[in-house]
């Protein structure tokens, strides 16, 4: 093998590395937050006592977890462009992992949601619990505490799904990398850079994830529980 490493020119392009790497930052919170939102509206909907409540919830979650995250996007952006509704292109490519992310978090809270025993909302209603305090005391905080790591996972996995943004014209990392690797042409360079930053957001994000669950589980860290 003699092909010659030279990073130089990669990385004298720091800054557009740093810039796409910050709106991959920005795309991965605004989908987290809003995904979360969307996931826990469905996941309640998923445990409606109506039927076509469940049945609408029930359709969105398959037909999203079942579709490549790619079609998704690109029905967003080029699909709804062509019947005349358009929007720009990160808020196409927002609304893309929102909507990806909302049905997996619906099944990973749904299933926490699930775990509650009837008899902790029985005890709740004894002790004369109004409707929004067992919702929130007895029903959703636990149930988020429970599935906490799998939501983390989650999140983390969609920071590097958000590279597949790239494709419908986004400047996050990837779609940056792409840019320049067509002109500096150091195609091993770019990628083992772009592998070394997805790396170190991934671990970040973990991090962040971990601190925030020891903010607001505080029962789980004195228990010693993983988070």
């Amino acid at each position: 093998m003699n092909y010659q490493f030279d990073f130089m020119p990669v990385l004298e392009q720091w800054p557009l590395l740093l810039e796409g790497a910050w709106t991959t930052v920005q795309l991965s919170f605004i989908a987290t937050v809003l995904g979360f939102a969307l996931g826990t509206v469905c996941a309640l909907g998923r445990n409606s006592r109506h039927g076509w409540l469940r049945r609408l919830t029930g359709g969105y979650v398959e037909a999203i977890r079942n579709t490549p995250l790619l079609i998704q996007s690109y029905f967003l952006i080029f699909g709804l462009s062509s019947a005349g509704v358009t929007m720009p292109i990160m808020v196409g490519a927002v609304l893309a992992l929102v909507v990806n992310i909302g049905a997996y978090s619906c099944e990973i809270i749904r299933a926490g949601i699930e775990s509650i025993h009837k008899g902790q909302l029985e005890a709740a209603q004894c002790l004369g619990l109004s409707k929004l305090q067992v919702f929130w005391h007895v029903i959703l905080r636990p149930a988020v505490e429970r599935v906490y790591p799998a939501l983390a996972s989650q999140f983390v996995l969609l920071m590097l799904a958000s590279s597949i943004m790239s494709s419908i014209g986004a400047e996050e990392l990837f779609g940056v990398a792409n840019r320049i690797q067509s002109d500096t042409f150091r195609n091993f360079e770019i990628f083992i850079v772009l592998w070394v930053v997805y790396l170190a957001l991934s671990y970040a994000m973990r991090l962040g994830f971990w601190l925030l669950g020891v903010l607001i589980f505080p029962r789980r860290r004195k228990l010693g529980t993983p988070l």
